[in-house]
């Protein structure tokens, strides 16, 4: 039996460690697509956040972030929409969290698409209702709340970076909606 004191945050890496395990190796990630549902079950909301990059440039993203050491999917998936939307979004993730698709981003233009300029990143995508309050927190600017036909017009498709939209594309068309 140990006795010491666990590491508070046993998950995270440094700065230094997190710039050369990227450099090395591929980051496993989760993305959440937040949506509304109607009282059948149908997709009529989609939640899109605004947010800016180190340049100052605005751009809209999803719900992701880094899946940490010794974490479950469930828990990384809770922990990021807590952080992006707030306590209160009330995720309702099913009881097998099985993904919507497996992205890969790479830090180059490649046959997928998707692109993260900082690493090699493996995600895995959810749609994911929320029946709570949600609000934008930590870094995300905004949150809207789009219709699925608003939110695969040419317009706001063009707002995304690393080929995000792509995936918004495919979450929709998932639950039945297409352009």
């Amino acid at each position: 039996m140990s006795v010491r004191t666990p590491d508070p945050h046993p998950g995270w890496l440094n700065e230094d460690d997190l710039y050369e395990a990227r450099r090395r190796l591929p980051m496993v990630y989760v993305e959440a697509i937040p949506v509304r549902l109607d009282s059948l079950g149908y997709v009529t909301e989609v939640g899109l956040l605004y947010t800016a990059d180190d340049d100052g440039r605005v751009y809209r993203t999803v719900v992701s972030g880094r899946v940490l050491y010794r974490e479950t999917i469930r828990a990384a998936l809770i922990r990021h929409i807590e952080k992006d939307l707030g306590p209160m979004a009330m995720p309702q993730l099913p009881a097998s969290p099985s993904p919507l698709t497996v992205a890969e981003y790479f830090p180059y233009p490649s046959e997928t698409g998707l692109v993260d300029d900082r690493q090699h990143a493996v995600s895995l995508a959810y749609i994911v209702p929320v029946n709570g309050e949600c609000s934008a927190r930590q870094d995300a600017l905004e949150l809207s709340w789009l219709s699925p036909e608003q939110a695969l017009t040419a317009e706001v498709q063009a707002e995304f970076i690393g080929g995000r939209e792509k995936l918004i594309r495919q979450a929709l068309a998932h639950v039945g909606h297409t352009q």
